[in-house]
């Protein structure tokens, strides 16, 4: 398998997972600072113009790193990072939503329509005036998720699973781009740092 890769939280994902996963990747780097990802041949293979893309064995593509983290999850031998039973699967993908839609949409958009702004005003549509707002809110749900990991060694208690591996890229990114999470969120910064001693970290 081949992974298009990236500058960017989200192919750190799919990095991190298959390490975690002892998954070795061929990796085929795009140069997104020159969009290349928004030009053909890269949206013949995926449409939406985002990185990364997983090409398979059979010459087929799949995007979105939480499609590709479960098709590595489930076509490779050893211990699952998405459960071993409808329940465990549930709950990860569950908190995998929750991260996401919650913290890394919000942050990933605030930095496009902020720091970011050089680089995608061309792209896409953009709301400068969105940013600050959107940045609010990922801190607030920070403080929320932080509330919610009372008690817990990972996300899914003492699991660690894909849940952990979003909240940690995202917010290893949030901190190269005007976002650092507020270290005050006790089981927030602790997770982190538990996470960061991990090996795949650096993937």
């Amino acid at each position: 398998m081949k992974l298009l890769n990236s500058l960017g939280p989200n192919p750190h994902v799919v990095r991190m997972f298959a390490a975690e996963r002892g998954i070795d990747l061929e990796i085929e780097e795009v140069d997104v600072l020159a969009a290349e990802n928004r030009q053909a041949p890269y949206v013949e293979k995926n449409p939406s113009g985002q990185s990364p893309t997983l090409q398979l064995d059979n010459g087929d593509y799949i995007s979105e790193i939480t499609a590709i983290c479960e098709y590595l999850d489930e076509s490779a031998p050893g211990d699952s990072l998405l459960g071993n039973t409808p329940e465990e699967r549930a709950e990860t993908r569950m908190w995998t939503r929750r991260i996401d839609l919650n913290i890394c949409e919000p942050m990933t958009v605030a930095f496009r329509f902020g720091e970011g702004l050089s680089i995608y005003q061309d792209r896409i549509i953009t709301v400068p005036e969105a940013s600050e707002g959107l940045k609010r809110i990922v801190a607030d749900r920070i403080a929320w998720l932080d509330g919610l990991l009372k008690g817990r060694e990972f996300v899914c208690d003492n699991r660690f699973t894909l849940a952990d591996v979003l909240l940690y890229c995202f917010l290893a990114f949030g901190k190269t781009v005007g976002q650092p999470y507020d270290e005050g969120n006790k089981n927030i910064h602790e997770l982190f740092q538990r996470v960061s001693r991990r090996a795949s970290a650096d993937a």
